[in-house]
């Protein structure tokens, strides 16, 4: 059996905070005033998501977490979305942001997207550690960019493979 191994940094902890910090500027900006809801999309956003709102100043700002499964323990999408846990709170007129560690090919987000606007938000936002293009399987466009990276199973910073290498503080991919 071959074992999978990590490749070289691609991303540092140091560039991954900046980049929060940059955008939890402009989410601050773009909704002053407004009653915000970031969605953390379990497990993989949690350390971004974290860096991302200690940057946002909004006195109107909550939090709640999904659980969406489309992976498994494959490298690959299996095209099929669950929803494992969906949300404790009503999003009813609120601005949602939807925060994810990668979008790759845009299934699971698109779907989420046009879940959560049918529950008559305000407006619904992806905002993405990672943007992965060349994954892609449907049209999908994030609002929020961490870093793009090429088409290799990425690693670290919270994202997995089968539950290890979460707890890398870059990113990295599988060799």
């Amino acid at each position: 059996m071959e074992r999978n191994t990590v490749g070289e940094v691609m991303i540092t902890e140091e560039q991954i905070r900046m980049r929060a910090a940059e955008i939890g500027k402009q989410i601050s900006e773009e909704f002053k005033n407004e009653d915000l809801l970031l969605v953390g999309i379990l497990k993989g956003a949690v350390l971004w998501m974290a860096d991302v709102i200690k940057n946002i100043e909004n006195e109107n700002m909550s939090i709640d977490f999904m659980v969406v499964s489309s992976y498994g323990a494959s490298t690959k999408s299996s095209g099929v979305v669950k929803i494992v846990k969906d949300l404790d709170v009503d999003i009813e007129d609120k601005a949602v942001i939807i925060v994810e560690d990668i979008v790759d090919s845009g299934i699971t987000l698109n779907y989420l997207k046009s879940y959560l606007a049918g529950r008559n938000a305000k407006i619904v936002k992806i905002c993405t550690l990672l943007d992965k293009p060349e994954g892609r399987r449907v049209e999908l466009a994030a609002d929020y960019i961490g870093f793009t990276v090429p088409d290799r199973f990425i690693v670290g910073y919270g994202l997995d493979f089968d539950q290890k290498y979460r707890q890398l503080p870059y990113i990295s991919f599988l060799k």
